[in-house]
């Protein structure tokens, strides 16, 4: 299976999905609801023989609400892949004082069954959030 790389826009993330590493992120800007299909169906195909961990690192600095409904569709299809044995994290990155980022990612995380890991981060670095 190939890996599913787009460049960011000013108004698409970047998406790096390694079908090889299990390792995939969108980092950026999220604004046409069209964009997701390649991804969603991308995402369907490594369904049917994924790794045995998935991590996806999720640093958006704006989503509008369709998106986010595309988001929470890849969520719940990653449910899919905690119930048939795999391991399944997510990583939800925000900047430290961007306050509604980081409680819309509380929001998904208690609509999922993995772990969410929020990592909070300054123009220099990272930091798990507690």
């Amino acid at each position: 299976m190939n890996n599913f790389v787009l460049a960011a826009t000013a108004q698409t993330p970047r998406i790096d999905f390694n079908s090889i590493t299990g390792i995939m992120s969108i980092e950026g800007r999220c604004i046409p609801d069209d964009f997701w299909l390649p991804i969603l169906n991308w995402f369907e195909s490594y369904l049917l023989r994924p790794l045995k961990s998935t991590v996806i690192k999720i640093d958006l600095e704006y989503f509008n609400i369709a998106s986010s409904k595309r988001i929470l569709f890849l969520l719940y299809k990653l449910n899919e892949l905690l119930e048939s044995g795999c391991n399944v994290i997510v990583e939800w990155r925000y900047k430290i004082d961007d306050e509604e980022m980081f409680e819309v990612g509380q929001d998904f995380a208690y609509m999922v069954k993995f772990p969410f890991e929020f990592i909070s981060y300054r123009d220099g670095g990272f930091s798990l959030a507690i």
